[in-house]
């Protein structure tokens, strides 16, 4: 079952990047966009550690167990969402909008 989540996931983030990057091709570096939310991410996961202590800390063990949780998946997400290779739209594409992409191998992240 792990699988499919994270197929879905890679499936979901692909498609977003195509739409992001058919909505504006010369104006956006996908790349650049996955960076900036892995490091969101990366914050949100950290938040949710922190509030997991902090629940421990209480004594409210089913609170930190939930926050810690969230702080896992959180982590999973940005595992899988570190690996998706994104697509370089090929170059005479970038006026169509139609979401061609290059013939060559994708570029990793």
């Amino acid at each position: 079952m792990t699988q499919l989540h994270e197929l879905r996931l890679r499936l979901l983030v692909q498609q977003e990047s195509e739409s992001i990057a058919n909505s504006q091709p010369m104006d956006l570096d996908l790349s650049v966009v996955q960076a900036r939310c892995l490091c969101w991410l990366a914050l949100l996961a950290e938040a949710h550690e922190d509030q997991a202590s902090d629940a421990e800390r209480r004594g409210d063990t089913e609170q930190a167990m939930g926050w810690f949780a969230d702080s896992m998946r959180l982590r999973d997400v940005i595992q899988v969402v570190s690996t998706i290779e994104i697509p370089l739209p090929a170059p005479g594409d970038t006026d169509s909008g139609e979401g061609s992409f290059s013939s060559e191998p994708p570029l990793a992240a």
